[in-house]
């Protein structure tokens, strides 16, 4: 019998993350995710629950998680995904579901969450990652910080008086009655990951037979954080973080416990609306949109300030108003103070399976550096609409129809530069086919109140919508 040794079928075969990296996740090198996520795949895989499995993850370490798995994902705030999850669950009740959160997410911000989701017996596996540190940003002391162990924010150590002492959560969540499993383990070594392959897959058993909560807590090395070499690092948990945090299994009750079945009554909205005496103001909004694909994906460029953001929201508004499903996802961080702005929207007749778009149909840019980094990844079938008003060169490798406008000028002609997003706001309606101008034009009314904006505004969507019947 011949051995494969070959990724997780339950990996995708590569991360699409970032176009130069995708053979790798975004863990440092010998950091304990790594393990950790590999012998959870290597579980979903042996069990067959790859396609039952749904991953709840919040911003902390685990926040790419749903790069790496074949799986159903949701993004959760951080801290939140306890709650996240249950909703999950209980909306979901045939899933496995699984919360993958760290020490600085579950064992600070998300503490309550974390407690009342175990209290409630919820259906979910919960993995808590513990590495002592906040990793992701920085190396900040946490809940689980030893005593004396020094940090980005304690230069000379824990401090008990100042601190107080490193929470124990696995043996806080052993004390509550309804949990069914709760255990540390770590993936440090050989023998300690021989032990956690166990337990996760006696976890995911509970799950599977839907016999309540499970937290497994993870005892991970941080060499980046930890200032210590990869091998240092793995030695000191045995050494110094297991007489604070002892591995073991603190409780098990699979065996005398029963399935927990919560079934989720589904309402129809429609039933709600009854419920609640409202009625559709307008004929038209339950109206779908006649669109050039069943799912339009649309990518919103350019620098802060241009108004790409409102840009992309009043589209999506717009499509929200006529009953279409509709995701807005916009990108915060350095260019709300002049860098480059981007948004993604998508809109389509059926429920959306993720906000991020990585190919869009329609991409927007009204700058240059956008069209050079969102250009190449319009498919053939797409439109590439940019702003000839500042952009004088195009990339060679655009394989979307290209469309010059110059909205810049557009807007200023109509009164103020600040309308270039309304110019292209009327261009993409008319050559998506998703609008009418009438319907723009009324649109506009609603938002803007003042008359002297509603006047400029209402010339800039008109010269969009001419220059696209132009070209």
């Amino acid at each position: 019998m011949t051995k494969v040794y070959q990724k997780s079928p339950a990996f995708f075969d590569t991360f699409e993350r970032k176009p130069s990296m995708q053979k790798t996740t975004h863990y440092c090198p010998g950091c304990g995710h790594g393990t950790l996520n590999k012998i959870i795949a290597d579980q979903i895989a042996e069990l067959g629950l790859q396609d039952q499995t749904i991953f709840v993850g919040p911003v902390g370490c685990g926040v790419f998680i749903y790069y790496y798995f074949e799986s159903a994902s949701v993004s959760a705030a951080h801290g939140r995904a306890s709650a996240v999850a249950t909703g999950v669950s209980r909306a979901n009740p045939d899933s496995i579901t699984i919360s993958y959160q760290g020490d600085g997410d579950l064992a600070a911000i998300g503490t309550s969450n974390a407690i009342h989701a175990a209290n409630r017996g919820e259906n979910m596996i919960v993995f808590f990652v513990n590495n002592n540190i906040y990793g992701m940003t920085g190396g900040q002391l946490a809940p689980t910080t030893l005593i004396d162990q020094t940090s980005a924010t304690s230069p000379t150590g824990r401090s008990i008086k100042n601190d107080g002492y490193p929470l124990r959560m696995a043996e806080m969540i052993a004390g509550l009655e309804a949990p069914t499993l709760v255990a540390r383990v770590g993936v440090n070594n050989p023998r300690n990951i021989r032990q956690a392959v166990k337990v996760i897959k006696r976890g995911l058993e509970i799950q599977r037979d839907k016999k309540g909560y499970v937290f497994i807590e993870v005892l991970s090395q941080c060499p980046t954080n930890w200032r210590k070499e990869p091998k240092e690092a793995c030695e000191w948990i045995d050494e110094v973080v297991c007489k604070q945090y002892p591995f073991g299994v603190f409780k098990d009750l699979a065996e005398e416990r029963g399935a927990v079945e919560r079934p989720c009554k589904r309402v129809e909205f429609d039933a709600i609306a009854d419920q609640l005496g409202l009625t559709a103001d307008d004929e038209d909004a339950s109206q779908k949109i006649e669109m050039l694909q069943d799912e339009l994906r649309f990518k919103f460029a350019g620098f802060g300030g241009q108004g790409i953001l409102s840009l992309g929201m009043m589209m999506a508004q717009m499509s929200m108003e006529r009953n279409m499903e509709v995701t807005w996802l916009p990108s915060y961080g350095t260019e709300m103070r002049g860098g480059v702005a981007n948004c993604s929207v998508v809109v389509g007749k059926k429920a959306i399976g993720s906000p991020a778009v990585d190919n869009p149909n329609v991409l927007v840019a009204l700058n240059r550096p956008s069209l050079d980094k969102f250009g190449p990844m319009v498919p053939g079938d797409g439109l590439i609409i940019y702003n000839s008003s500042l952009i004088d060169q195009v990339p060679d490798d655009l394989q979307g129809k290209v469309y010059a406008l110059p909205a810049t000028d557009l807007a200023s002609e109509a009164g103020t530069v600040k309308a270039a997003n309304v110019v292209v706001l009327g261009f993409v309606a008319q050559k998506t086919g998703m609008f009418g101008l009438a319907d723009l034009e009324a649109f506009l009314a609603d938002t803007f109140k003042k008359p002297s904006l509603l006047e400029v505004n209402l010339k800039a969507v008109k010269a969009g919508w001419d220059a696209a019947e132009e070209t």
